[in-house]
C-alpha cells in the first residue's frame, strides 16, 4: 500500500503554507469524520494565470477561479486528488469579503476536500449545504 499523505507545493507563486502539520491534522479530521480513507492529496498553490490555463485546458472554462479539484481516486470512499488553488484569487476574495487571507485559504482548502467527498455547489441549495459544512469545519480548526 502506498504512503498516505497530504502535501503542499507551489507553482509560479512564492507561497509557503503556515502551520502545515496543524492543517494536515485538520484536513485528516474532516476526512475521518466523513468515514473516508486518505490515499493522497496534493495541494498546488499557484497564480491566477496558472489556474486559468488549467481551467481552459482541462475544463474548457474561460474564467478565473480560486480552486480546481481533480479526483484521482479509483475506489469509492478513498481520497486521491490534486487540488489547485490560486493564491491570487484567495487574496482578492479575502479582501472583498473583508476576512483574513488565512481564513479564506482554509475555506478553499476544505472546500476541495468536501468536493471529493461528494458535496457540490452547482445549485443554490447545494451551495448552502457546502457553505454550512465549510463553516462547521473552519470552527473546528485548532491552531493554538
Amino acid at each position: 500500500m502506498p504512503d498516505i499523505f497530504i502535501e503542499f507545493i507551489s507553482e509560479e507563486v512564492d507561497f509557503t503554507l503556515k502551520d502545515v502539520d496543524k492543517v494536515k491534522s485538520w484536513i485528516d479530521q474532516v476526512i475521518v469524520d466523513h468515514q473516508f480513507r486518505l490515499e493522497n492529496i496534493t495541494y498546488i498553490f499557484c497564480s491566477d494565470e496558472y489556474l486559468y490555463n488549467i481551467n481552459q485546458t482541462y475544463l474548457n472554462h474561460d474564467t478565473l477561479t480560486d480552486i480546481i479539484t481533480f479526483d484521482n481516486s479509483d475506489e469509492e470512499e478513498t481520497l486521491e486528488s490534486d487540488i489547485f488553488i490560486s493564491i491570487d484569487r484567495v487574496k482578492e476574495n479575502a479582501s472583498q469579503l473583508n476576512i483574513s487571507f488565512t481564513d479564506e485559504l482554509h475555506r478553499v482548502i476544505i472546500h476541495g476536500v468536501l468536493h471529493l467527498m461528494g458535496y457540490d455547489d452547482k445549485e443554490e441549495s447545494s451551495k448552502a449545504i457546502m457553505r454550512q459544512k465549510e463553516d462547521k469545519y473552519l470552527s473546528l480548526r485548532d491552531f493554538s
